[in-house]
């Protein structure tokens, strides 16, 4: 469809109709994904049953057991020290905890106008540009 011959009034029918759709295509997912986990779990059930065991048996050997302690925690260190984690906004693969800048950081700070070795620099850098990253 060409778009740019299209009025203002068209194009705001447009948006609303897609937006619509869109809302329709999102609650036919989640009713879908809903279907397939009840499907998943009969196949389990089936395959427990299949196999012999009661389902008492084997859900809680399927369940992850959370350890306890600094090393539950995934940012957690060694020695059990909790670091800020710094995140690009423009790619979130570029992540800083602390320690030598990467080379990623580095060339955003100088197209900032920054100088990696000041860490006034670096901090205003980290405050300005980068966002902390929850975890």
């Amino acid at each position: 469809m060409e778009y740019a011959n299209l009025s203002l009034d068209e194009i705001r029918q447009h948006l609303e109709t897609i937006e619509q759709n869109k809302s329709e295509l999102q609650r036919a997912l989640v009713t879908r994904r809903q279907e397939a986990k009840q499907g998943v779990v009969q196949q389990i059930r089936d395959l427990i049953s299949h196999n012999g065991y009661e389902l008492d048996e084997i859900v809680p050997l399927i369940q992850t057991r959370r350890r306890r302690g600094a090393a539950a925690t995934p940012r957690a260190t060694p020695s059990g020290r909790d670091y800020t984690r710094y995140v690009d906004p423009e790619n979130a693969q570029n992540i800083y905890v602390r320690g030598v800048l990467p080379g990623w950081m580095k060339q955003k700070m100088q197209e900032q106008g920054y100088d990696a070795s000041k860490k006034a620099d670096r901090e205003a850098f980290k405050a300005n540009y980068l966002q902390v990253l929850e975890a």
